[in-house]
């Protein structure tokens, strides 16, 4: 009997102990990234320093995504949407409200740094949002998958296709804002006229003057004196071939 006592207790440690291996391991799993802030619900928000951070998942056939954040120059996401059905799955961002006219504005200006990784089909950019009803959006592709000439895994919105499927520019080699652009214009299929600024070189780091790229859409006639609301940046991701991390290492806009 005493046997087979000692042998029940040293099966029920041994139970024990792996399953205390096992929550252990997912707690690590879990809890990789340490951060004041985070989330896997898609349409998750956190406010802090003036600024909105969200998860921003909406697109058809989204896969999982989490987001984590220690501020709002600080935050990053791990997501895993797969390429099929195509389109944007989500867009993950930080965003900060203007609420003035472009006449009001002596500057405006962003930094920001990021991390990206190799794989998958998506843009670093910046959404940036003006007019009474958000009626006019601004996209500024800092980093991505595509081309710039409009063609590749990612592209930009377009009133005018090339016959292989590549968006066709409006503009080309635009020096605005302290960068080199290709000047996409088109519908976003919700009420809005979109103008996407696709960088001839991609970089991950760098300064924009947003006021600049305002007022040259200004200047084009595509929209009046219109009030700027609010300045993004994030990630639209379409795909990452399994998951993939995105992240942001400082991020700022400043304005007066």
């Amino acid at each position: 009997m005493k046997s087979k006592g000692l042998l029940f207790f040293v099966a029920v440690l041994l139970i024990a102990t792996a399953c205390k291996k096992k929550e252990t391991t997912e707690a690590t799993e879990t809890s990789s990234v340490k951060a004041t802030w985070g989330s896997t619900d898609k349409w998750a928000y956190w406010n802090n320093g003036g600024y909105r951070i969200g998860n921003n998942v909406w697109g058809n056939g989204a896969g999982p995504q989490s987001i984590w954040a220690n501020s709002y120059s600080n935050w990053g996401v791990w997501a895993n949407h797969p390429s099929s059905p195509g389109g944007v799955k989500s867009y993950p961002n930080s965003t900060r409200f203007v609420e003035r006219t472009n006449s009001s504005l002596a500057s405006c200006r962003s930094s920001f740094n990021v991390a990206t990784p190799s794989g998958g089909a998506w843009s670093a950019c910046y959404d940036i949002w003006a007019g009474f009803n958000k009626q006019y959006e601004t996209m500024l592709w800092m980093n991505y998958t595509g081309n710039s000439n409009g063609s590749g895994n990612v592209r930009p919105i377009s009133y005018n296709w090339s016959s292989t499927g590549a968006a066709v520019p409006t503009h080309t080699n635009q020096s605005i804002g302290g960068h080199t652009w290709n000047v996409f214009r088109g519908s976003n299929g919700a009420g809005a006229t979109t103008f996407s600024f696709l960088r001839t070189s991609k970089t991950n780091s760098g300064t924009v003057d947003i006021l600049a790229i305002q007022r040259w859409i200004q200047a084009r006639g595509w929209f009046g004196n219109e009030t700027l609301r609010e300045v993004g940046f994030g990630f639209e991701i379409s795909s990452t071939n399994g998951g993939q991390n995105f992240g942001c290492n400082s991020y700022s806009v400043s304005f007066n």
